[in-house]
């Protein structure tokens, strides 16, 4: 084990205002929602204001990287959602 500080790599799901997910991947996580919330991001400046709902921390940037891709598949949604059916239930996705 090399110590700490340990850089982590996120991956992270968004609520949109249209009510749809977006699933990203980041190594600094607050400056990544940060730039979504502030329209700096093309992907998701038009649905703004987004609302983070989801994230999982990889010590791996490859596993994060894995993850992101797995979660963008209609298998991955699909597991998604149902990993994340309470929150997901309290802001009206489902």
């Amino acid at each position: 084990m090399t110590g700490y500080p340990r850089m982590f790599y996120y991956v992270y799901i968004l609520k949109l205002i249209n009510n749809k997910l977006y699933t990203g991947s980041s190594g600094n996580l607050r400056s990544r929602i940060k730039q979504h919330k502030d329209g700096k991001c093309k992907s998701t400046m038009r649905f703004r204001p987004v609302e983070l709902i989801h994230y999982e921390a990889y010590i791996e940037k490859g596993d994060a990287l894995r993850r992101e891709k797995f979660l963008k598949t209609t298998e991955g949604k699909r597991l998604l959602r149902q990993q994340l059916k309470l929150i997901l239930e309290s802001i009206d996705y489902i």
